[in-house]
């Protein structure tokens, strides 16, 4: 698996692509997983704050989702309990408005099945849309479908929204969530990395 993360890190397929954006950045490749992952995180792609530290979820929305599972800090960057995947490995950049650009397709068809191949995790979390486009069954769906919908994908998947701060509004409209999604998330989690 050492020769997968270097190849990904080394990866510059988007190099003009990210040079076009607003943000003119170069491709940061933020591979975070080991085969001993219990656990698999899959995600959209990195933020900028992410781009710049190196470190999945170092943000705000990391906050909130160690907050949803249920871990600390060190847990979760612990390679061998959590393994973090998202569909595209580099921070897209913004559009002219400023707004986040959606992860390149290219990434998730280049590297996806590549990783999916090294990792036997025993819990995967799929994150926002996108995700759940590409890693869950049947036709694409609304994200709050998608999640209200959590008890169907079995105990080895969880879909969840993205942990951003865009979705408060969401999360206050969807009591739910909090009610009865996060603390099966929470034990579950618990069961798989404790």
């Amino acid at each position: 698996m050492r020769a997968l993360d270097r190849e990904i890190a080394a990866c510059r397929l988007c190099a003009d692509s990210f040079a076009a954006t607003k943000t003119a950045h170069s491709p940061r490749p933020v591979v975070w997983f080991s085969t001993a992952a219990r656990l698999r995180i899959i995600g959209q792609a990195p933020g900028a704050r992410v781009h710049e530290s190196g470190l999945p979820f170092n943000d705000p929305s990391g906050d909130r989702l160690r907050d949803w599972m249920g871990v600390d800090r060190d847990t979760f960057y612990d390679r061998d309990r959590i393994a973090i995947t998202p569909m595209a490995f580099c921070f897209p950049g913004y559009d002219a408005r400023g707004a986040d650009l959606p992860p390149p397709r290219i990434c998730a068809d280049t590297w996806g099945d590549a990783v999916d191949t090294v990792l036997s995790p025993r819990l995967t979390l799929v994150i926002g849309g996108y995700a759940h486009k590409r890693h869950l069954p049947g036709p694409p769906r609304p994200v709050t479908e998608v999640v209200a919908g959590w008890r169907a994908h079995g105990p080895r998947i969880i879909p969840l929204p993205h942990p951003s701060w865009r979705n408060t509004g969401w999360l206050k409209k969807n009591p739910w969530f909090e009610d009865e999604l996060l603390p099966v998330l929470r034990a579950r989690v618990a069961e798989v990395i404790g």
